[in-house]
C-alpha cells in the first residue's frame, strides 16, 4: 500500500518517518523548496509528545533546552507574576530550534528506503494521477490546488496582529525558565534555547510594521533578566486562527496547519499536530492488522476522532488570548482577582498542566 504526502514540511517529515515504520511506501511531493535553515522559529514540544518522537527515532540527538518553569506576567514587574507552571519532573516544555529538528527529520527521511521525494505539479491532471496511484493522499500544504479546490471552507479569525520572531544572544546564565508577558501591545514570550541564547516571540497588535529598532526597544523595555550581547535578524507573519470545516474529500485528507492554525501564545501548534499523528497512526495500524486496504475510511475515522477536540482546543487558546486582551483594557483588574484565585486550586493547575502536555486526548 502506498501513501502520498504533499508538502515537504515538518508535519510530513514526522508523519513519513512514522508511517514508514509500518512498512508502508511513502512518497513526499513538494511544490516549492523552502530554506528552513534561515528561520529563527523556536518550537515548544510537550513531554508526552517528545517521548512519542523518541520512540520512533532511536538516534534522536537534537539539542534542545528544557524549560523547568513557565511564568506568566501582566508586565515585566516580578511582583505582578500571575501564574507559574511546573511539574514533578521539572520539565514543563522542551524547546527546539525549528531548523535543527527539520534538518534531523529530513536526513532521516532521505536515509529511509521506504520514503521517496518527488516534485509536485500544481495541476488538475496531477490530482487525477495521485488519485489513481495512491491509497491515501495526505495534504499539509496550504497554498496548492488541492487545498483551493476541495478544502476552501474554513472558520477564520483575523487577530489584526503580526507575530515577530528573533533571537537574542546574551551572557551565560541558568536559562531554564520560559516567560510570557501579556503587555498592552500583545503577548511577548522569552523562550530559552540555551544558556547563552533566547528566542523572542512578539504578537504585536495593530497595523504598524515594526523595524528591528522597534523590536530591540520593545525587548529592552520588558527584559529584566538577560544581559544582551546581540540580536539576530527577525521574521514576521500575520496572525489568524483557521479551522478547516471538512478534513477529507474521498481519499484526500488534510493535515497540520491546513487543519488548524492557532495563536502562538500557548506554543501548541506543533503539539496539536503530533497528537493528530498519534490518532492517525492508531487508525492505520488497526486497518493493517485486520488486512483492510487503506482508503477514505481512514480519513473519515480520523475526522470523527479529532475534529471536535481540535475545535475545543483551538478555541481554548483563543479564549486565553481574548481574555487578556480584554483584561488589559481594565488595567488587569479581572485577571488579578479571577486567575490568582484559580491558581490556588490544585485541581485547576493539574488540569492545565495535563492539557498543555497531552491535550484533550484521554
Amino acid at each position: 500500500m502506498k501513501i502520498c504526502l504533499i508538502g515537504n514540511n515538518l508535519t510530513n517529515l514526522i508523519l513519513a518517518n512514522c508511517l514508514a515504520k509500518l512498512d508502508l511506501d511513502i512518497n513526499i511531493y513538494n511544490q516549492n523548496k523552502t530554506n528552513f535553515t534561515k528561520t529563527n522559529r523556536t518550537l515548544a514540544i510537550s513531554n508526552d509528545n517528545l517521548k512519542f518522537l523518541k520512540s520512533f527515532f532511536k538516534n534522536f540527538n537534537i539539542s534542545y533546552k528544557i524549560s523547568k518553569k513557565i511564568k506568566i506576567y501582566l508586565d515585566n514587574n516580578s511582583s505582578n507574576q500571575l501564574l507559574e507552571f511546573t511539574n514533578n519532573s521539572n520539565q514543563v516544555f522542551n524547546l527546539f530550534k525549528y531548523k535543527d529538528i527539520y534538518s534531523f527529520l529530513e536526513k532521516s527521511c532521505k536515509k529511509n528506503k521506504k520514503i521517496s521525494f518527488f516534485k509536485f505539479s500544481n495541476s488538475r491532471k496531477k490530482i487525477e494521477e495521485l488519485n489513481r496511484n495512491y491509497n491515501l493522499i495526505i495534504n499539509s500544504e496550504i497554498n496548492n490546488i488541492i487545498t483551493k479546490k476541495y478544502f476552501y471552507s474554513k472558520i477564520t479569525k483575523n487577530y489584526n496582529s503580526t507575530a515577530y520572531t528573533l533571537n537574542i544572544k546574551h551572557k551565560k546564565l541558568d536559562n531554564e525558565e520560559a516567560c510570557q508577558i501579556f503587555t498592552k501591545f500583545g503577548p511577548l514570550a522569552f523562550l530559552p534555547i540555551s544558556d547563552t541564547e533566547t528566542s523572542i516571540v512578539l504578537s504585536y497588535k495593530g497595523n504598524k510594521k515594526l523595524s528591528i529598532k522597534d523590536l530591540k526597544d520593545f525587548v529592552n523595555k520588558y527584559n529584566n533578566k538577560y544581559k544582551i550581547k546581540s540580536f539576530t535578524s527577525y521574521q514576521f507573519k500575520p496572525l489568524k486562527m483557521k479551522l478547516l470545516r471538512n478534513y477529507y474529500y474521498k481519499n484526500f485528507l488534510c493535515f497540520g496547519d491546513v487543519l488548524h492554525t492557532i495563536h502562538p501564545l500557548a506554543g501548541q501548534g506543533l503539539n496539536m499536530t503530533i497528537r493528530d499523528i498519534k490518532i492517525l497512526l492508531d487508525i492505520i495500524k488497526k486497518k493493517i492488522v485486520l488486512g483492510i486496504e487503506l482508503n477514505s475510511d481512514v480519513a473519515e475515522n480520523f475526522e470523527k476522532k479529532t475534529k471536535h477536540l481540535n475545535f475545543i482546543y483551538s478555541y481554548g487558546v483563543d479564549f486565553i488570548y481574548e481574555f487578556f486582551n480584554f483584561d488589559n483594557k481594565f488595567v488587569n483588574l479581572i485577571s488579578k482577582s479571577t486567575v490568582i484565585n484559580l491558581t490556588k486550586n490544585s485541581l485547576f493547575k493539574r488540569y492545565i498542566n495535563y492539557a498543555s502536555d497531552k491535550g484533550l486526548y484521554f
